[in-house]
């Protein structure tokens, strides 16, 4: 089967460091490797709302925010959230399109926990601080969704920067971008299950 990225950019910022790595690391993928970038400033979903306990679950229709990204996520083999670090996490945008992820494990039809088992969710940030352990709620929001929806986890590639630009001279991180996507990643297990 052949491989098709999504790259969700989680940033405010268009042209961030963020998006920076992650376009470098995207530049090592084959020529036949589809990929498809969505930037969720330009696609603002509306404030989720918890309606799991409802019977009013229906499928967003096609021509919508929240109905392009589902079909983006279905279409996927790899979905690499692109967000800086916020506040030690997953940014605004981004935590707003995994909180839909809830809510598409009961759209009838769509068969949301199905379709993403195997498949494979990456993450590239960056983060102001040299220190990457700060970032370990990012890598465990990530590690954890892809666990809960037994998905291959590849890891997070960091980079360091938070001027514009700055990622550029985080030689490192631009080194590590060029096979960032050719390890082969492992099935996500939640940390309780590697005790």
């Amino acid at each position: 089967m052949s491989r098709r990225f999504l790259f969700v950019l989680g940033s405010a910022r268009l042209d961030g460091n963020t998006e920076l790595l992650a376009r470098e690391a995207a530049a090592q993928l084959p020529g036949d490797v589809e990929q498809r970038w969505i930037r969720l400033a330009e696609h603002p979903l509306p404030d989720f709302v918890d309606v799991r306990h409802d019977s009013d679950h229906v499928r967003p229709p096609a021509d919508t925010e929240t109905g392009l990204l589902l079909d983006a996520t279905l279409a996927a083999t790899d979905i690499v959230i692109a967000s800086p670090l916020y506040w030690y996490s997953v940014s605004g945008l981004t935590k707003r399109y995994l909180d839909y992820w809830s809510g598409w494990l009961r759209t009838p039809g769509v068969d949301f926990r199905a379709a993403m088992a195997g498949g494979t969710l990456w993450g590239v940030a960056a983060l102001a601080d040299r220190e990457p352990s700060v970032a370990e709620p990012l890598v465990g929001t990530l590690n954890n969704s892809a666990a809960y929806l037994n998905m291959r986890f590849g890891g997070v590639l960091f980079g360091n920067g938070s001027a514009p630009g700055d990622v550029r001279k985080d030689t490192d991180a631009l080194a590590r971008a060029k096979t960032f996507f050719a390890q082969e990643a492992p099935l996500a297990r939640f940390p309780h299950q590697d005790a």
